[in-house]
């Protein structure tokens, strides 16, 4: 399968306009698809992640965003990966971390892209198999990710 010119410029486009919570990105890859691959069958626990964000973004172009994940960050027992997904983007696997017990913290910091009002969901794994789940809501005033015309 060949792909021209104008069908990658027009990706973004069908990717933004496709909304809804059961939106896919250009992969094919929901939200729930998401997180379902990387839970890869395990519960997640509800507790030990702390996800720092403005409640308010006035442009989703760079809202930013800490992670801290309570671990000993021992060689037996550390956080191994930090997934940030995103409910309604195109893309819901916004960045990933791999970490070892040499990081002597489980924290990470950026800047993401929001394309509209949305939650986050973080995902930590650990070197022992276990999965931490955090969430946090964030309102987006002017979003990214999407034709604004």
């Amino acid at each position: 399968m060949s792909l021209h010119r104008r069908t990658l410029l027009a990706l973004p486009l069908a990717a933004a306009t496709a909304g809804g919570a059961a939106a896919q990105s250009i992969t094919g890859e929901s939200f729930a698809a998401a997180e379902r691959a990387i839970l890869a069958g395990r519960t997640p626990v509800a507790a030990g992640v702390t996800i720092a964000m403005p409640p308010l973004s006035e442009n989703g172009n760079a809202v930013d965003l800490s992670v801290k994940v309570e671990s000993p960050m021992t060689a037996e027992d550390h956080v191994s990966a930090i997934h940030i997904l995103s409910e309604l983007n195109p893309f819901p696997r916004v960045a990933r971390f791999t970490l070892s017990p040499r990081a002597g913290r489980a924290e990470v910091t950026t800047r993401i892209r929001l394309a509209t009002t949305q939650s986050i969901v973080v995902l930590a794994e650990t070197s022992t198999g276990r999965v931490h789940r955090g969430t946090r809501e964030v309102i987006v005033i002017l979003g990214a990710c999407v034709d604004g015309g």
